[in-house]
């Protein structure tokens, strides 16, 4: 048994984070907590999902409920008590926490938790701030260190969704606590599962917990929920699932899954998830099925809650798909079995893509994503978007990532990412701040098998050097132009089996030639020829073949830019981890012989 705010509880089913709270208030360490992160979810407590505000009131801070009205937007006020008077509004914020002050000198057991704190004391210059701003933050301050707070049995309760939202002398005063309230974890998302949708079978339930990873309670229920506000009841949910279903196999067992995670959908919206991923197959698991509409709606929230921040990765092909690159898609699959076997200790923090353009960096990153079974998220607009609320976005789209692992996290054009000296302080830092704690976040080792951060460039030499070392960029992949006829024919085929066509053996004999002539030709340029040789064998109104690819190797013009391209390779081979991954023409070239062909070349094209 304890005692927070004059209330005597028990503290048992609190939450770690709760619990954190309360012991460091007993221990007499603060009276102003900061409590960030996860504070716009709902908290399960008594079979329903709590605001987080009223469960901070009535359950940690067990403040039982004479709610006090300020003139504070968003606060919220509670204390022990049955006969206090509300305080009236002042004419200002200040004037009526100077009551409330009066209040707390003269009284016990006052409980003030303050939502949207950035709102009241935001991230500023203090110049900047308003007087109400300025006037708040030193109250807070005072009486954080005058123990004003504990000798009365006071708590202040500040809630943010990043810390980043307020003012930075407040994380830097020694009586101010700072407490972070992460994403549900599996056991917690089993739990609201379970009660959302009792009548879901515990298997199910289950597979539902661990496909949510990355979402709040609150986003969960609204799939799960079998009572929803809005939507179609999960009986006719269900009916409107057979009826789209047909006779398919399993068409009973599938139709109760997709009304299980259906919740809150209109009709319309039903039949667009179940077409889309249904046309069920003789010898499909509903399971996989279900599992595909999850992760849909997952999407659906994580992007609208992430705004154009991130972007998730499709994939249409495996690497069964890539033509060429045997040594490059064996390391690949190495990585993704270490990260898939749960070996963590053995997994890169993180890969460094690097090659001339066209080389198919991009195209074998997604292929190696989908082959593991791995998702992945593209990093975008942080430096052109974010503003004003930067680092918090930052910080809600990085702990959506972690709590979703394993992931894989590309950022592609990684040197006007992480550019050496670009951005400077036009934007007041912000540029460098986020790309500081996008550094921390590569290097955290918390993250190692869970986040694999893939990173691509044709121009490593523009990235910081801090940027490639290891433990952000363990393991750094070199992409080169292909050497050989018989591997541009393996990457034509490829190209071409994507397309839905296919090069006869004795036309491939026939193109030898033609394909051996093709030096410094990139997969780019080998792609248009072949699609340029598909078009005119449609247009001729036959099959493709020898003819076809030929007239298309004569017509197609590559860029002109050898010496850019030149300079690109060598870049590769420079940053290469492994001499096993180099082409010949490369493997034997010393350090130093790389380092002045690149001096000469970047002499000649002025990079």
């Amino acid at each position: 048994m304890t005692t927070l705010n004059g209330v005597t509880s028990t503290s048992g089913a609190l939450p770690p984070w709760a619990d954190e709270l309360k012991r460091r208030y007993l221990a007499g360490e603060a009276g102003v907590f900061l409590v960030h992160g996860n504070v716009h979810d709902g908290v399960p407590h008594e079979g329903r999902l709590q605001p987080f505000v009223d469960y901070v009131h009535d359950v940690v801070l067990a403040a039982k409920p004479q709610r006090f009205e300020l003139a504070l937007r968003h606060a919220g006020l509670k204390r022990r008590g049955e006969t206090t008077k509300p305080i009236e509004h002042g004419e200002s914020l200040l004037e009526d926490m100077a009551k409330l002050e009066l209040r707390m000198r003269t009284g016990d057991g006052i409980a003030l938790v303050l939502p949207h704190a950035g709102d009241l004391v935001p991230n500023a210059e203090t110049t900047f701030l308003s007087t109400d701003e300025r006037g708040l933050l030193e109250i807070l301050h005072d009486w954080s260190l005058s123990g004003l707070l504990l000798q009365r049995n006071h708590i202040v309760v500040l809630l943010c969704a990043s810390l980043s939202e307020l003012h930075p002398s407040l994380n830097t005063n020694p009586r101010i606590c700072a407490i972070e309230v992460p994403l549900p974890d599996e056991a917690a998302r089993a739990q609201l599962v379970a009660q959302s949708a009792p009548h879901m079978p515990a298997a199910q339930q289950a597979l539902v917990a661990k496909h949510t990873a990355g979402l709040r309670l609150l986003e969960i229920d609204s799939i799960v929920a079998e009572r929803p506000a809005a939507g179609l009841p999960e009986e006719e949910r269900k009916a409107l699932a057979l009826q789209l279903l047909g006779d398919a196999a399993d068409a009973q067992q599938r139709a109760e899954m997709y009304a299980g995670v259906t919740a809150g959908k209109t009709r319309e919206e039903i039949a667009f998830m179940i077409l889309g991923h249904a046309a069920p197959k003789p010898d499909d698991d509903p399971l996989d099925a279900m599992l595909a509409i999850i992760g849909e709606r997952k999407r659906e929230i994580i992007q609208r809650s992430c705004g154009d921040l991130i972007e998730f990765l499709d994939p249409s092909y495996g690497l069964d798909a890539v033509g060429g690159y045997e040594q490059i898609k064996t390391e690949l699959m190495k990585i993704a079995a270490t990260i898939k076997t749960g070996e963590r200790r053995l997994a890169p923090m993180g890969l460094l893509a690097v090659g001339p353009m066209g080389v198919g960096k991009t195209f074998v990153i997604k292929a190696f994503l989908k082959e593991a079974g791995l998702p992945g998220v593209v990093l975008k607009n942080f430096r052109s978007k974010w503003v004003g609320s930067t680092e918090s976005n930052l910080e809600r789209v990085l702990k959506i990532i972690r709590a979703m692992s394993p992931i894989a996290l590309v950022i592609d054009e990684g040197d006007r990412s992480f550019g050496n000296g670009e951005g400077g302080e036009t934007d007041g830092g912000t540029s460098s701040r986020v790309i500081a704690r996008i550094k921390d976040f590569m290097s955290d080792t918390d993250n190692r098998g869970h986040v694999l951060t893939i990173l691509m460039t044709n121009r490593p030499d523009k990235l910081d050097v801090d940027i490639k070392r290891p433990g952000r960029l363990d393991r750094k992949i070199p992409f080169f132009y292909a050497d050989t006829g018989a591997d541009r024919l393996r990457i034509v085929r490829a190209i071409l089996s994507r397309n839905g066509a296919a090069l006869p053996d004795e036309a491939a004999a026939a193109l030898a030639d033609a394909l051996d002539g093709l030096d410094g030709y990139s997969n780019a340029d080998l792609e248009a020829i072949a699609l340029l040789a598909l078009d005119l064998a449609r247009e001729a109104g036959g099959a493709l073949g020898a003819a076809e690819l030929q007239q298309a190797i004569a017509d197609f013009i590559p860029p002109q830019h050898t010496d850019t391209i030149q300079l690109m390779e060598l870049l590769a081979v420079q940053e290469s981890s492994r001499r096993s991954l180099l082409p010949e023409r490369f493997a034997k070239l010393a350090p130093a012989e790389v380092s002045e062909l690149i001096a000469e070349l970047k002499r000649r094209v002025r990079a």
